[in-house]
């Protein structure tokens, strides 16, 4: 895309996604002293997956600091200093513990721009880790960002690449409104090309990661990987997608999906969380009420089955779906499934072992 190559046109080097959130922040906090970094581990010497290794040691103990296990009175007190001026980012290592504050963040971050016809706002960035594996279980893996893309007031972005990770988190600090900031730890461990300069990547617009005509598939963070993944193994079978990285889920960039969908005329959607109630059934819903015409079969939606995530690695093996998935039901959408689904494709896409620990064997683009 334009922006991209405008972007790659500058001084860049390859850092992983955990570096470009880490460097995203270090420039923001040397830029403007208002803002802070308050999170349990932050000062850590692992640094939330080396997210904010050093934070402390430049800018001291009183802008990055540890906080106690009250999420919730620590929320509202980083509220009241947004409302003061600064500018502060919390950190959650898990998306979990977020539940413990979501009286301050849906009765007070959300709403207090509305309350007070804009004349105060909450200029808070609350970054949460969401993702699964390493048999962290029903409370340690769940992707909720749905529930927090119900909210009004609530700005839900999830970068999938190291390039949108800085620019994004930049663009969060930068916004005088709360912004949830959900990274999925998969893949902080993921490189790619990152300008040295500050820049900034907008928090409403999706990312045509590849283009192409035969159908739609639009994901939301990790999934995007797969998408990509599936992509490239179905262009050697003359399929080829269109992929989409929607970026955020509230808000959703709904124009760029049904741009796409004009001209394919199918769409799946893949999303990190629980298929119900999940920010796949609002796209699906929203193309289905815009552009039903043009839909040539029903939408497909690709997501976690609706239970609890399993412990046990050899459960986890039947829960979560990647590049294999979206292959498979493509074929499906597309009617190439009635030949025959290819005998290359589960032994191309199907990964050895346990599906509950990163897969890096995709090498990009972006």
């Amino acid at each position: 895309m334009p922006a991209e190559k405008t972007l790659l046109s500058q001084k860049v080097r390859t850092i992983s996604f955990a570096e470009a959130i880490r460097e995203a922040t270090v420039q923001c906090m040397r830029q403007d002293e208002r803002v802070l970094v308050v999170g349990e581990g932050v000062p850590d010497p692992k640094g939330i997956f080396g997210s904010t290794a050093g934070l402390k040691k430049e800018f001291g103990g009183n802008r990055v600091c540890d906080m106690p296990l009250s999420e919730n009175g620590m929320t509202g007190m980083l509220i009241g200093l947004a409302l003061h001026g600064f500018r502060p980012v919390m950190v959650h290592q898990r998306i979990d513990f977020v539940l413990l504050a979501i009286d301050q963040l849906v009765n007070n971050a959300a709403k207090w721009h509305f309350m007070f016809n804009g004349q105060l706002s909450v200029p808070l960035v609350v970054r949460l880790l969401v993702g699964r594996g390493w048999g962290q279980g029903p409370q340690h893996s769940q992707s909720l960002q749905a529930l927090f893309a119900h909210i009004p007031g609530l700005k839900v972005v999830m970068p999938a690449t190291p390039l949108d990770a800085k620019g994004m988190l930049i663009s969060a600090i930068e916004d005088d409104n709360p912004v949830l900031f959900i990274e999925h730890r998969w893949l902080h461990g993921f490189k790619d090309e990152v300008p040295e300069a500050m820049y900034r990547v907008p928090l409403n617009q999706a990312r045509i990661a590849k283009k192409g005509s035969h159908l739609t598939v639009a994901a939301f963070s990790y999934m995007t990987i797969e998408a990509l993944r599936a992509a490239s193994f179905l262009a050697e079978q003359g399929i080829d997608l269109e992929v989409i990285d929607m970026r955020s889920c509230s808000p959703l960039d709904i124009g760029t999906v049904l741009q796409s969908v004009q001209k394919t005329g199918h769409l799946i959607v893949c999303d990190t969380a629980w298929k119900t109630g999940g920010v796949s059934a609002e796209l699906v819903a929203q193309v289905s009420e815009k552009a039903f015409g043009a839909l040539k079969k029903a939408p497909v939606r690709i997501a976690l089955p609706d239970h609890p995530v399993p412990t046990s690695p050899f459960m986890a093996n039947a829960c979560y779906p990647e590049a294999e998935h979206i292959a498979k039901a493509v074929y499906l959408l597309l009617g190439a499934g009635d030949k025959g689904i290819p005998e290359a494709l589960e032994k191309t896409l199907r990964r050895k072992g346990f599906l509950d620990v990163p897969s890096f064997d995709f090498k990009g683009p972006f």
